[in-house]
């Protein structure tokens, strides 16, 4: 059977920026399908984390794909990821029970623009040009746009942005410190930092479950069907929900996948854009599939966020001169200056960064 072709580095930021775009699109509206029929939401992530790791690991076990072994040196950097990527979604959680999901699109809406000066100021980019300035302010303008639309976002009172401004610096934080994770830590598989991140990221999912008293509405779920254990309950439910289940956890997978892949192969700001727009695209679809009536003018902000990303250009790598006079990325200065990529979050140094520095909405 013949090999396929590998892809070219243009298409693979395309595959990887679909198969992202995707997995996180669809798994926002197979999780609220899921939490219909089960609605612990920490307990549904907790399962999805749980059945990737035993897929990644006995797909490893049957010889169908390598993995790598645990080494105690990367535990550290994806410690600090798995703790901010877990308290933005605690921070996530308190948004939403404290506010509305209008505020939190405005709050995430608001990171790629505060994430395009980290990028600059720790990972080596060009600010954004004027033209991506204004992409990434449009974008801010749709959400606010939107959120305005909606009366109850009017009608909060400002100790009610508290946790959407938490949110927003851990969320940036996450974005910037995911990507220097990628340049600085090299594995030998594709399924390294998925290991790492799955098997770090459950005791935080069982903790928040405790913390949101899950496991008490499970029991009571279970008097109300008169079962004693999970698997009895999940016999009472429609044959559905364990359907939708599995396939969570099939998605979930394969988001860890993509999503690690696609922050590989573009720029932090450009990734943490890439989840706004897919949030926004969720939001209609949303609005279509369980036909929740947002007015025109809401429906025309969320369009103008699409289309700010549409226009927006990743920034290259900052240049500077060499000695010879010839300008070179600032990565390659100090890759030659002491064998290891740039280091300003202070994670472990490792090989360089292979890495598509052309506009992420607009390679021709």
């Amino acid at each position: 059977m013949p090999m396929l072709a590998p892809l070219s580095p243009k298409a693979e930021v395309v595959a990887s920026v679909v198969a992202y775009s995707l997995c996180s699109g669809s798994l926002v509206l197979v999780n609220k399908l899921i939490l219909h029929f089960l609605p612990f939401p920490s307990l549904v992530i907790l399962v999805q984390l749980i059945a990737s790791i035993l897929m990644i690991y006995g797909g490893n076990f049957f010889g169908l794909m390598p993995i790598d072994e645990m080494n105690m040196e990367f535990l550290k950097p994806y410690m600090i990821y798995t703790v901010a990527f877990s308290t933005g979604v605690y921070t996530n959680m308190m948004c939403l029970n404290q506010s509305n999901v209008e505020t939190v699109i405005v709050a995430r809406a608001c990171s790629p623009l505060v994430v395009s000066v980290l990028d600059s100021i720790f990972l080596g980019r060009e600010l954004p040009s004027r033209r991506s300035t204004a992409a990434l302010s449009m974008i801010v303008i749709g959400a606010f746009g939107y959120a305005s639309t909606d009366a109850s976002f009017k009608a909060q009172g400002s100790s009610a942005y508290f946790w959407p401004a938490l949110y927003l610096i851990i969320i940036t934080f996450e974005m910037v410190y995911g990507k220097q994770i990628v340049r600085s830590v090299k594995f030998k598989t594709v399924s390294g930092p998925v290991q790492y991140t799955n098997l770090l990221g459950w005791p935080p999912m069982l903790m928040f479950a405790q913390l949101g008293g899950e496991f008490e509405r499970l029991k009571d779920m279970m008097q109300t069907y008169d079962v004693t254990s999970v698997w009895g309950l999940l016999g009472k439910l429609p044959s559905e929900s364990i359907g939708l289940l599995i396939l969570g956890c099939l998605i979930g997978t394969g988001i860890g996948y993509s999503g690690w892949w696609c922050r590989g192969k573009v720029s932090a700001t450009s990734f943490t854009l890439i989840g706004v727009l897919n949030k926004c695209m969720t939001v209609i679809v949303n609005m279509m599939i369980w036909d929740q009536h947002a007015s025109m003018t809401g429906i025309s902000f969320l369009f103008l966020c699409l289309v700010g990303g549409a226009c927006y250009k990743q920034s290259p790598m900052r240049k500077v001169r060499g000695e010879d006079d010839e300008p070179k990325s600032l990565d390659q200065d100090l890759e030659l200056a002491s064998g290891t990529p740039s280091n300003k979050l202070g994670l472990i140094k490792r090989g360089g960064e292979n890495e598509i520095m052309e506009p992420l909405m607009n390679q021709k």
